[in-house]
């Protein structure tokens, strides 16, 4: 064979890895609203950055007649390239191949990438498109995915695991972004389920969607598996970028670090007035955050779950902060079983990864109610306890308003390792509120309404402020509202070289 017909050849290969499924498999594919796997890599990465690798890879299986039927790629596009100038590993499963299934030659492809991902210290980001194990491999395709599983459990805390859901995924194929650090869906086409709506309605007679079941408002809004949620492929890859913008490459960096264009001094005048005078007044905490934040950038996670808490991510003096905050305009701000599980798992990976955590307090208490106890409100708030106290990054807190009970403990307080606390005037740090309490410390006295009223006044003078927290030194600053940005820069700055030593061991055991 000549020079020019090896280069011939290696051409027409790369023309038939390249056409996937084929034509009419990619129509098929478009037609549903949804890209194929290059296109997605194409828009998620910076121009020309992708190298693709086992391009030429095709499974090994006989059986069922797939011996006559083997496609270059097998069903997964994998290799790295670049966000914003910054490597990234990347796959992507190719439904048009075997409807995305996972076979041992593309778990392969996949455990390559992971390995080099954790080998170099770079994120990996799973575009997922399956309809799970491919049935024809049996136990092969069953010990592909355990590898990918254990890989992912490996670089848990390492590097940043992303999954995006663009397709229907069913089986082994939710396990491995359900370890990962955030799950992205996309609203018309994405599910996620262990088992579909056919097989629920053979076992259980339950009749369902597969919407309802495993849509993407479904794991948005009720069960909480997923974190983001796009309109479309296109705005898909366009949040994993805004994402990866937030995050460092690896457990060893630092976030990155953008030019601050923001005034560091800025006052916003108006946030001085934002907490109402009446204290059971809600007010939107997203207002205060977005003010406050560079550029009024605010990238929030998990927005439609567990709404009484805020979490997500923005710059501050050009640094990336996570943000954890009570809601008072949902539920009062009340911690719960969802939303100290939500916030939980953010402030681990926030402290896994050195991104500072800035913490905006107005918390009456945690949630009363036989659901709640019954459903474990004790063990799932310890975990929101745990990881505040656990984690060793810059912990930066502001008392808004209501800072009741256990609840003022677990955000993120002085005695949890806080290092800078500050609040507002309007603060109100307490056992409980006034009208409890007095109701429990003169429950044996027969007070009128006017004594009543007067003992409210005094709690309320006593204990129901910042001062006496402050005198305690468990206040570091009392501060205007409006003076709350610069604060913050301040006490970003003067953190920047934190270092804590925890003791030694292997890990924890966090109230799972």
């Amino acid at each position: 064979m000549s020079l020019k017909e090896k280069f011939n050849q290696l051409e027409k290969k790369n023309q038939q890895a390249e056409q996937s499924g084929g034509e009419e498999r990619i129509r098929k594919q478009h037609e549903a609203g949804r890209l194929i796997a290059r296109e997605r890599i194409e828009l998620l990465l910076d121009a020309h950055t992708f190298v693709e690798m086992d391009k030429f890879v095709r499974h090994r299986s006989i059986n069922f007649g797939m011996g006559e039927n083997k496609i270059y790629g097998d069903g997964v596009v994998s290799g790295y390239g670049k966000i914003d100038g910054r490597l990234v590993y990347v796959y992507a499963q190719d439904f048009t191949v075997f409807g995305g299934t996972l076979s041992r030659a593309n778990a392969d492809k996949i455990v390559k990438v992971m390995k080099l991902a954790l080998k170099t210290g770079a994120p990996i980001i799973g575009l997922n498109d399956s309809g799970g194990a491919r049935i024809q491999e049996g136990v092969e395709s069953l010990g592909g995915y355990a590898d990918i599983f254990y890989l992912n459990t490996k670089a848990s805390g390492v590097i940043p695991q992303i999954s995006a859901i663009l397709g229907p995924c069913a089986g082994g194929a939710v396990y491995s972004p359900a370890l990962t650090d955030f799950i992205l869906m996309t609203k018309k086409n994405s599910y996620m389920f262990v088992t579909g709506p056919d097989v629920l309605k053979t076992v259980t007679h339950e009749e369902v969607s597969k919407e309802e079941l495993g849509g993407a408002l479904t794991h948005n809004q009720k069960s909480g598996v997923a974190h983001l949620m796009a309109d479309d492929d296109e705005n898909a890859m366009m949040l994993l970028r805004e994402l990866m913008s937030f995050l460092p490459s690896n457990n060893m960096e630092d976030p990155p670090l953008k030019p601050c264009m923001d005034d560091f001094q800025r006052e916003d005048i108006s946030l001085n007035s934002l907490i109402p005078d009446d204290p059971n007044k809600p007010y939107d905490i997203k207002e205060l955050i977005i003010k406050v934040v560079d550029d009024q950038n605010f990238f929030e996670i998990m927005p439609a779950h567990a709404q009484n808490i805020v979490i997500g991510y923005a710059r501050i003096g050009g640094k990336s902060v996570g943000i954890v905050a009570n809601q008072p305009a949902h539920l009062a701000g009340v911690l719960d079983i969802n939303s100290s599980m939500k916030a939980a798992r953010f402030v681990r990976f926030c402290d896994a990864f050195n991104i500072p955590i800035i913490t905006f307090e107005d918390v009456p208490g945690f949630m009363p109610g036989l659901d709640q106890e019954f459903g474990g409100i004790i063990k799932h708030g310890a975990k929101l306890l745990f990881a505040y106290a656990e984690a060793t990054v810059p912990k930066i807190t502001v008392i808004t308003r209501k800072a009741y009970g256990g609840a003022y403990d677990v955000m993120s307080s002085k005695h949890m390792g806080g290092d800078v606390n500050l609040a507002y005037p309007t603060a109100e740090i307490a056992v409980m509120g006034p009208e409890g309490a007095v109701n429990i410390l003169y429950r044996k006295y027969n007070l009128s309404d006017k004594e009543k009223m007067e003992k409210l006044n005094e709690y309320r003078k006593e204990f129901a402020s910042p001062y006496k927290a402050a005198e305690l030194g468990y206040i570091d600053e009392i501060i205007y509202p409006s003076q709350t940005r610069l604060k913050l820069i301040q006490a970003l700055e003067m953190t920047d070289n934190k270092s804590e030593q925890t003791p030694h061991k292997k890990h924890g055991n966090i109230p799972l």
